[in-house]
């Protein structure tokens, strides 16, 4: 199946050089062998020249606020891709530095350059510094949506229900299998060594100059094998109750797909295609699950992409900045700190769990995480700090921290997406959420289920301590 046409764009504009060695791939965002545009278009392109792939991928010590917990479930994944690219005759170099930097150094042998495509201002710099720099021909293939965000929309949306439509009208061209082509010219004879040994990830990450206060987590193991193993699962069982248990935390409802996506262990649209395909859920699950991978997600994408505040407070639209600024004098019914709040050291019990969630998994249910950020607005002394709290530890504990859905999330809180709501202390008409959350589930079973997932965790880094 060929590569839709709109997947594809010429960052530079040169002619492929000759005598050249082999085809770049520099691979940044979309971290799979598997079901990846970008990887497919190389080999085409190489094949076309009787060439081999190289593939590269640039590993940085101080990407802003990851730490060794996401470092950790990156390399695993990029330990199964470098296995999965020799299998198939393609080259595997992880080098140390900027990725930009990176992926220039090996383009000088290069007949022409292909890179995935990430949204957010570090990615999109990366790309635009290598286009910039380089004499050799840059070709971006989009990986990591189905729709690429301008084809689905010229302009910021103001909420998921005017991008629906626009998304529904084309999405059917883009949910369509991608075929692995086949490797004409192996690159057996490339000479090529690596900065990194990924057969011992957890040495490998604790040589890094990284963040290693923030653990590793045992509950998910980065790879494509292990999203797939994730969402086998589920649609073995799961999934036929999605459209009711969804937003019920306790129900082992999720997919889970969200750190897999955030680095492009897995392709959304292989995603979409198997739960079209699956033989348990009904029309009514099926939709629900096609929304969020979707519709909400490349309404993120939408977000950082048109808004470049989406890190800042001011990405808050004005109505909703207006409300808040006006409520800012109202009396808070508990005022924390980061400190408490970091630690899960409040009143709430339900909430508190929640933040162990969070601290000891890198995981948190999306109705528990509405209920989570409204939280911290509502105990914090101005909306500016409980969006810089809410953001940061996010980032900072969360394995889909720092992504596009994140960042479009915490700016929910404050009223992004989303329409004036009847008044409330500290709120104002920006939507709150308090007890009420609890009637729609079993609240106390969520909170022993956490508990339990928090010992699990805490006992296997004291076996790996003893080991």
């Amino acid at each position: 199946m060929s590569i839709h046409p709109t997947l594809i764009r010429v960052l530079k504009d040169a002619e492929p050089r000759s005598g050249a060695r082999y085809v770049l791939y520099w691979m940044q965002q979309s971290q799979r062998a598997r079901f990846n545009p970008a990887l497919e278009y190389a080999v085409d392109e190489a094949n076309a020249r009787d060439l081999p792939v190289l593939v590269c991928f640039g590993l940085m010590d101080c990407y802003p606020e990851a730490n060794a917990r996401h470092y950790t479930f990156m390399l695993e994944g990029l330990a199964e891709v470098a296995r999965a690219l020799a299998e198939r005759g393609i080259a595997f170099m992880i080098s140390r530095g900027s990725p930009d930097q990176v992926g220039l150094g090996f383009a000088q042998d290069a007949a022409l350059i292909v890179c995935d495509r990430g949204y957010l201002k570090p990615q999109r710099a990366w790309r635009a510094s290598v286009a910039r720099q380089t004499t050799c021909r840059v070709v971006q293939v989009e990986g990591d949506v189905l729709v690429p965000v301008e084809i689905a929309s010229p302009k910021h949306e103001v909420g998921a229900r005017t991008l629906r439509p626009k998304l529904y009208r084309v999405w059917d061209a883009y949910i369509v299998p991608l075929e692995p082509r086949p490797v004409r010219r192996p690159a057996l004879k490339l000479a090529t060594t690596s900065h990194f040994d990924l057969r011992d990830v957890p040495a490998l990450v604790r040589s890094l100059k990284v963040d290693q206060t923030v653990a590793p987590v045992h509950r998910f193991q980065g790879g494509t094998d292990q999203a797939w193993a994730r969402l086998g699962h589920f649609l073995d069982e799961p999934f036929a109750r999605y459209a009711k248990n969804r937003s019920v935390p306790e129900a082992g409802a999720a997919s889970h797909m969200s750190p897999y996506l955030h680095f492009g262990q897995i392709s959304p649209v292989e995603i979409a295609l198997a739960i079209r395909e699956a033989r348990t859920g009904d029309d009514e699950s099926r939709s629900a699950y096609l929304e969020e991978l979707i519709v909400r997600r490349e309404l993120a994408m939408n977000h950082v992409f048109y808004d470049e505040r989406y890190d800042a407070y001011e990405t808050v639209p004005e109505w909703a900045r207006k409300t808040l600024d006006s409520r800012r004098t109202d009396q808070r019914p508990y005022l924390y700190t980061r400190e408490q709040l970091e630690g899960g050291e409040t009143h709430d019990r339900y909430w508190n769990a929640a933040t162990l969630e969070m601290r000891a998994t890198g995981y948190m249910h999306n109705h528990m995480r509405m209920y989570w950020g409204k939280k911290i607005l509502e105990w914090s002394p101005s909306p500016e700090e409980a969006f810089e709290t809410t953001l940061r530890l996010n980032n900072r504990y969360f394995l889909d921290g720092r992504d596009a859905n994140s960042f479009t999330n915490v700016a929910w809180v404050f009223g992004l997406h989303d329409r004036p709501w009847g008044p409330r202390n500290v709120f104002g008409n920006v939507r709150s959420m308090g007890q009420n959350t609890f009637k729609k589930f079993d609240a106390d079973a969520y909170v022993r289920t956490v508990e339990t997932l928090a010992l699990e965790e805490a006992g296997e880094r004291r076996d790996l301590r003893r080991e």
